[in-house]
């Protein structure tokens, strides 16, 4: 009964604050006061208040009691730009800056995309299963042959109808990371010279990628809610402008957006009709905050034009370093060039983790993980709303644990970078995510380890330099 009543009062309240008959500021009546106007328990306006901070709604201030809360809006606008055909120096550079100060002792990184503590991974677990897999004799005395962890490619496919993927065992090969993956994927169906379409903004380290190969980056307009502009990539592929896409339908990095059901269907028709390769990179998409988990792609591909890369390290075992990759109608080509270009992986690392899919704690282990993340991607934006300039957007991700943030006009995140580093914070500044200058203002946070003091405090002295930096 008490439960329902402290529910009861807080739904009441988020109510009013969601309309806006709380406006944002509101002193909210203190405990006592309200436990006597609504003849409850102090027990039962204490809970009430604490689940409206949790939420995000209401912050406690010294001798001022609960204030509701700024609340943070997301980016609406479309970030539609022309065509992009080739990335600059200066994003190289400051890429190398952003390595070089994850390297400093006693620095904060809020910039590193990979989750780091106890609680982010099954690390006792994984240990055991790990040994025992060691024990066997011939174990670590012969190579591995290609994809000789058949135990891991048959978890593959067992876990692939969560996403939609109907896979097999001669489709799959395994790589070391999802990287590898790309690489293949892009080896197996351009050639140097070729354009590649992929999202603006995109992962940082496509775009080296792509140079490393001698292919051209075509950016296409991507939405920080809704994902890949689809009517852009039809354009292009009217004008047989791309050889191959590269993209994140789900659970995008950096934006953390997943693109719409009919939008996967439309661009899997698409890349079908055109007969185009699309790269579905689906690093993030078993970490979707929403359950059943929404379809890759993929699950929409007639014809196997569509391949999947992904990998275990952002969810299980960052250090082994297993990534598969679904190659569709290029399954073949691809498993020989992984066999020209590195061998096999490890045969002992494959079978731990495919020992520990198999032992059926894994989707306990997701769903966990799931709550964690979206627990804390809504406390560091109610950190941003609460720290960083008056007019500031933040993205609200689908999955994973990653924010794209917008400051205000003019403030450059290149020279907040350097003033974060010089108090011990690295972030990732948005100009790594895209040719040119068009993400200046923006940046990218992880949320991937404990928000502790240091880390809030990080968020709280991150803030309070881009305020600095705003212009009067």
């Amino acid at each position: 009964m008490a439960a329902n009543l402290y529910q009861s009062l807080a739904d009441e309240m988020a109510d009013a604050i969601h309309s806006g008959r709380l406006p944002v500021g509101t002193r909210l009546p203190s405990l006592r006061s309200l436990a006597a106007q609504r003849q409850l328990s102090l027990n039962t306006v204490i809970a009430a208040y604490r689940q409206l901070e949790d939420a995000g709604l209401v912050v406690p201030q010294p001798k001022a009691g609960f204030v509701v809360r700024p609340r943070l809006a997301e980016p609406r606008r479309s970030l539609r730009q022309a065509p992009a055909l080739a990335t600059t120096q200066a994003q190289s550079l400051m890429m190398a800056r952003v390595l070089a100060a994850q390297q400093q002792p006693g620095i904060v990184d809020l910039a590193f995309a990979g989750p780091r503590g106890r609680r982010f991974y099954p690390g006792d677990k994984l240990a055991r299963s790990t040994a025992q897999v060691l024990r066997r004799a011939g174990m670590v005395e012969t190579y591995a042959r290609p994809n000789a962890a058949t135990r891991l490619l048959e978890q593959i496919v067992r876990r692939g109808p969560r996403l939609g993927l109907h896979t097999s065992v001669d489709r799959l090969v395994l790589t070391h990371g999802a990287m590898e993956a790309l690489q293949l994927a892009l080896r197996a169906v351009t050639r140097p010279g070729d354009a590649v379409g992929i999202e603006a903004p995109s992962y940082f380290n496509l775009y080296p990628l792509l140079s490393n190969l001698g292919l051209k980056a075509i950016e296409l307009p991507t939405d920080p809610r809704r994902g890949l502009d689809v009517d852009a990539v039809a354009a292009q592929l009217e004008q047989g402008a791309l050889a191959a896409i590269v993209a994140m339908p789900s659970v995008h990095n950096p934006l953390g957006c997943t693109l719409p059901l009919a939008d996967k269907q439309r661009l899997a028709r698409l890349v079908n009709h055109h007969r185009i390769p699309l790269i579905e990179d689906a690093v993030y998409a078993e970490l979707q905050y929403q359950e059943p988990l929404a379809p890759l792609l993929k699950s929409f591909d007639e014809d196997g034009w569509v391949m999947v890369c992904s990998s275990f390290s952002k969810t299980l075992a960052p250090d082994y370093r297993i990534g598969w990759l679904d190659g569709g109608r290029f399954a073949a080509d691809i498993q020989l060039l992984k066999f020209q270009s590195t061998g096999a992986e490890p045969r002992l690392l494959g079978e731990a983790v495919g020992a520990f899919l198999e032992a059926g704690s894994y989707e306990h282990h997701l769903r966990r993980l799931r709550r964690l993340y979206s627990d804390q991607v809504r406390r560091v934006r109610s950190l941003i709303a609460q720290h960083f300039p008056t007019g500031t957007l933040a993205t609200q991700p689908t999955g994973g644990f990653l924010l794209w943030v917008e400051l205000p006009a003019g403030i450059d995140t290149g020279e907040l970078f350097e003033q974060a580093l010089a108090h011990g914070v690295v972030f990732m500044p948005g100009q790594v995510y895209s040719r040119g200058a068009r993400y200046r203002h923006c940046l990218r946070l992880s949320c991937c380890q404990e928000l502790d003091a240091r880390y809030v405090e990080a968020i709280t002295t991150l803030g309070q330099l881009a305020c600095a930096l705003q212009a009067p």
